[in-house]
């Protein structure tokens, strides 16, 4: 019931079954995927303290062999009886509900379906926390599906009782909206952050702000509920949504969030079918996707080590992939360009030969880029392509030899230690990374600037990294899951991860954090230390911290992927993620201040981070123990 689809995934909540087989029928038959039956009926309220219920004879619910396991484990959501309330103020009710609650998921776990489905009403959860925990502690191995409603029973209270307006109300007076995210939070919090909790939210009439929506999608969200009575009914006489709820529900489905239909069939002379082809229509109906979602398909949310290719050679199928990017080898295209225009004047045009090295030419496209725009501006030019990787020289002889010609020398070596036989005009480069200077572009660039004339280009000429604090379970718990048992407990989360950001919420906007410049004509020192500052605007858990760069070609020519300024349609780069090892409360009106380093001996170069406030952590990745890049 989960994973990628080409189809929304939908389901029929249902608040009592009389005949599981005839109901299980017509669901499958109205075109949902999955059903959401009760463990026991919900008004056999069982007594396991005292009470006339207390011998009652025969069994609590209805018989497993009603369904095969293979049916039991793809078709049905248990969910746990309304009344049990574990953490209720009466002792009695709160003992006697533990036992039933224990009692239905022991059932639960029997059955083999693939989640349990609870409702969350109420931030006095702790209880019902600590009775999750011992469960997964037992091993049983379905999901927990969380109800919780978007938006507070209290919240949805009509504005005017009694004909008395809502701000005149006294009861009103200094009266706050319940925040309902923060009772996923502590129960969240409580069971250790565990990857079987996920969230079911419950939507209403009422909808709250975008900034809490905006939340809930750095969530793990696995469902969402929609009452049949939100639905409203068009001139042709068939249910659909408001145009806000038809935003919320298309942005739960780009996290691949299944619908759940609840309620009653508002439409009788239809079939309940027509809810299911009505949200169907609106997966059908979302946005195309861009270059950058299509190349990323698959990879949302993978945690994946940054390329290291000043260590290790790269492989012919990565340079494949990045040769694909239709906006970066047009961008330096016309930074090329320009460059030349600027460089030469039309009258020498014809005798003037221009010297522009490539460093770091891989399998060749800055190469060809760089000669594409030298016939556009029609100046002359001999492009020295130098690369340390043998394979892929292999292909650009083939290219000189081909494609290129004498105008092109090829060579190999390292772009540091090379002697080149005359200085250049322009050197073109793209050893830029993630976060801009992961790849080592400076000490590359810095080595390699001294055969560049006094009066140089360097292209790129500046790039920034940039940081920005981020909530997600998901990237925490796959990070947490990545631990490798030759390495100490900490190094999953002193590692950085490139990966496709996705059921992420970033809690302020990225900042700028380090800057390098090219030529570097001054005192080379590329150790960096900054503070940054970031407002919390709301309520939220810190789970460590994304990383973006962006960067100047020539004059205003940019490459960008933060995400205020991204490129658009450009692929090449993922963010960085730096994980924190245990997550971090915040609260709104907080100042979150993050200290990051990035340092270097003559063998490596690693990062270093933490927080300062409003909370102090431990200093992560210090002296490089978990991870550092080579030079």
């Amino acid at each position: 019931m989960g994973g990628s689809r080409d189809r929304v995934s939908c389901g029929k909540n249902c608040h009592y079954c009389p005949d599981i087989l005839s109901t299980i029928d017509d669901c499958c038959k109205d075109g949902f995927d999955f059903i959401c039956l009760p463990i026991v009926n919900p008004r056999y309220k069982r007594e396991f303290i005292e009470g006339p219920a207390l011998k009652r004879d025969g069994a609590f619910t209805r018989s497993d062999m009603l369904l095969t396991s293979g049916d039991w484990g793809s078709l049905v959501v248990a969910k746990v009886s309304p009344w049990i309330d574990v953490d209720s103020a009466n002792p009695a009710l709160r003992k006697n509900s533990e036992m039933a609650f224990d009692q239905e998921l022991t059932y639960a776990n029997h059955l083999g379906v693939p989640a349990v489905m609870l409702s969350i009403q109420s931030a006095e959860c702790c209880n019902l926390a600590r009775i999750i925990n011992t469960h997964i502690f037992a091993g049983h191995n379905y999901q927990y599906w969380l109800q919780i409603p978007l938006i507070a029973a209290e919240d949805c209270l009509d504005d005017v009782i009694e004909n008395i307006p809502a701000e005149n109300d006294p009861t009103n007076a200094d009266r706050k909206e319940i925040d309902t995210w923060g009772w996923w939070n502590r129960v969240r919090t409580l069971c250790d952050s565990s990857k079987k909790l996920s969230i079911v939210l419950e939507v209403s009439a009422d909808l709250p702000s975008k900034a809490v929506m905006d939340r809930w999608l750095g969530e793990p969200v696995k469902a969402a509920v929609l009452p049949t009575d939100i639905f409203i009914t068009n001139r042709k006489g068939f249910p659909v949504l408001s145009k806000a709820h038809q935003a919320l529900v298309h942005s739960l489905l780009k996290l691949d969030v299944q619908i759940i239909v609840s309620g009653p069939n508002n439409h009788p002379e239809r079939s309940f079918r027509i809810y299911q082809q009505y949200l169907e229509h609106l997966w059908q109906t979302q946005e195309p996707v861009d270059n950058v979602t299509q190349f990323a398909k698959g990879y949302e949310d993978y945690l994946q080590c940054p390329l290291q290719p000043l260590m290790d050679n790269l492989q012919s199928p990565t340079y494949e992939v990045f040769e694909k990017d239709p906006v970066k080898y047009s961008q330096y295209q016309l930074a090329v360009y320009k460059a030349l225009l600027d460089r030469v004047s039309d009258e020498d045009k014809n005798t003037k030969v221009i010297t522009l090295m490539v460093l770091g030419a891989g399998r060749g496209p800055l190469v060809t880029a760089s000669i594409n725009a030298a016939n556009k501006a029609e100046r002359k030019i001999h492009v020295y392509a130098v690369e340390k990787n043998p394979n892929a020289v292999v292909t650009l002889e083939n290219l000189r030899t081909e494609q290129w010609g004498n105008q092109v020398t090829v060579v190999m070596g390292d772009m540091r230690h090379w002697e080149a036989p005359t200085k250049a005009d322009i050197i073109v480069s793209e050893l830029l990374g993630s976060f801009g200077d992961n790849e080592l572009s400076p000490e590359c660039l810095d080595g390699a600037q001294k055969f560049l004339k006094d009066d140089g280009i360097s292209i790129p000429y500046k790039y920034t990294s940039y940081l920005a604090p981020l909530m997600s379970s998901k990237l925490w718990n796959e990070t947490k899951l990545s631990r490798d048992v030759n390495k100490s407990p900490e190094s999953p989360f002193e590692t950085p991860y490139v990966v496709r950001l996705h059921n992420v919420h970033l809690l302020s906007k990225a900042q700028p954090l380090f800057t390098f410049v090219h030529p570097n004509r001054g005192v080379i020192d590329n150790n960096r230390h900054e503070s940054l500052t970031f407002p919390i605007e709301q309520d939220a858990v810190l789970h460590g911290f994304g990383g973006y760069f962006d960067c100047l070609l020539y004059k205003d020519i940019s490459l960008s992927i933060v995400p205020q300024t991204h490129s658009p349609g450009m692929f090449s780069w993922f963010p960085i993620y730096f994980p924190i090892k245990n997550p971090q409360e915040l609260f709104q009106g907080d100042d979150l201040c993050v200290q990051f380093w990035r340092l270097c001996t003559h063998k490596d170069v690693w990062y270093e981070w933490t927080i300062s406030d409003p909370v102090n952590i431990p200093l992560h990745n210090p002296k490089g123990r978990s991870y550092t890049i080579g030079l």
